[in-house]
């Protein structure tokens, strides 16, 4: 969504349309960038799906500057980048690419099927995908910059496991612009203390943009990232729980007054008894208690999660470089190694997300169908203000 210009922008295989927000049956600019004729041949050569797989899908477009979009597409399993002009007004029509491609990797995935989210600061690009072509290693990657890049830490199961990422924002916290974070929404499998089974747990974690890494320990890798579980579910009459644990889409509501932000999930059951959706709603200020609470803490791989009890090194893990607790910090290489340390252990917080009402705001059950996307809007009536839900569906099953 471009509001300055009045343009939707859509990325599919092998195309990017602009189109006009105002009149959205007009013919859209397009441009073409299909992936190279010899990629689509090596991509076909791994038994990769012809048809769904070896074509360049467009997974991210993002606003560089005033004039020029950045746009990422999967390349036939070799993510490619490049820039792509849209003028600086609308009226100019102009919509095409006038730069070289560039490697994709550790900005979008390779394969078009695995969801890429990301968000544009200051022209660094925040990106989460799986970075490799096998689809094993995930991870939440700084790119795009004149600063080191940063990702998080490898194949450590603490940070992300197996997770499928559903969206991205800049959210601010507090006055201090050094001290806003960039959330990542998703789901992950989280194998159970049996080791035998997995349960989907939705998830939002968070890292500060001028994150630079360690110094000597986490270096390159995120010394800031936190996250917490996103909880949606109801409480039958006789006292279990029933969790909508599949988080699939998010909106943010956004208010004059950051901490007044509303988050809108939908979610899904991931059990084959009991199938339907639930929209859950939740305070940006909840979240934020939650990110400023305990720590989760394990003693062994068979132990149970507590709230670890131990010291807390200062400054707080989590806490941006430069911001109104650390004016005098200018970077995370001058964080001490303890708070390094500690973060690279303990990444999770101990207590959980809850929507407000402790309850979802809208449940869907036996139906064929189920909730996928969400927008929300406020309208104003004459008795008062409304939020109005749009809701999409997938297809009948």
């Amino acid at each position: 969504m471009d509001e300055d210009q009045d343009r939707i922008y859509v990325g599919s295989k092998d195309h990017i349309l602009s189109l006009n927000i105002n009149n959205i049956s007009q013919e859209p600019l397009s441009v073409f960038w299909p992936a190279s004729a010899i990629k689509v041949e090596e991509c076909k050569m791994a038994g990769k799906d012809p048809t769904h797989g070896c074509g360049n899908f467009v997974r991210v477009i993002q606003a560089f500057n005033r004039t020029h979009l950045y746009v990422c597409g999967s390349g036939a399993f070799s993510p490619v980048c490049t820039y792509l002009n849209r003028g600086r007004r609308s009226e100019d029509q102009v919509f095409m690419i006038d730069s070289k491609c560039e490697s994709g990797k550790g900005r979008c995935s390779f394969n078009p099927n695995v969801n890429t989210v990301s968000v544009m600061i200051n022209e660094e690009l925040f990106s989460a995908m799986y970075i490799d072509f096998m689809g094993t290693d995930a991870a939440i990657f700084r790119s795009l910059t004149k600063r080191n890049a940063v990702r998080t830490d490898q194949h450590n199961s603490k940070w992300l496991s197996e997770p499928m990422f559903v969206d991205a924002h800049v959210i601010p916290d507090g006055t201090d612009p050094n001290d806003a974070k960039v959330y990542f929404f998703f789901k992950e499998k989280l194998t159970d203390s049996s080791r035998s089974t997995k349960q989907i747990h939705s998830m939002i974690a968070r890292i500060c943009p001028n994150d630079t890494g360690g110094l000597r320990s986490l270096v390159n890798k995120w010394t800031t990232f936190l996250k917490a579980r996103l909880v949606c579910s109801v409480t039958d009459e006789d006292g279990p729980e029933t969790h909508f644990d599949e988080l699939e889409d998010v909106f943010l509501l956004e208010t004059d007054n950051p901490r007044t932000t509303l988050v809108y999930g939908i979610f899904t059951t991931s059990s084959s008894v009991f199938k339907g959706s639930a929209v859950c709603v939740y305070h940006l200020s909840d979240i934020q208690t939650v990110f400023n609470g305990p720590f989760a803490h394990k003693e062994g791989p068979n132990h149970q999660l507590i709230s670890y009890q131990g010291r807390i090194p200062y400054p707080r893990p989590g806490t941006c470089p430069g911001g109104a607790f650390t004016p005098n910090m200018r970077t995370t290489k001058e964080f001490p190694d303890d708070v390094v340390t500690f973060i690279r252990n303990h990444p999770l917080m101990y207590n959980s997300i809850y929507p407000i009402h402790r309850r979802p705001l809208i449940v869907r059950t036996g139906t064929d169908y189920k909730y996928t996307k969400i927008a929300v809007d406020r309208v104003n009536a004459a008795d008062g203000r409304y939020h109005v839900l749009f809701l999409g569906t997938g297809l009948p099953h």
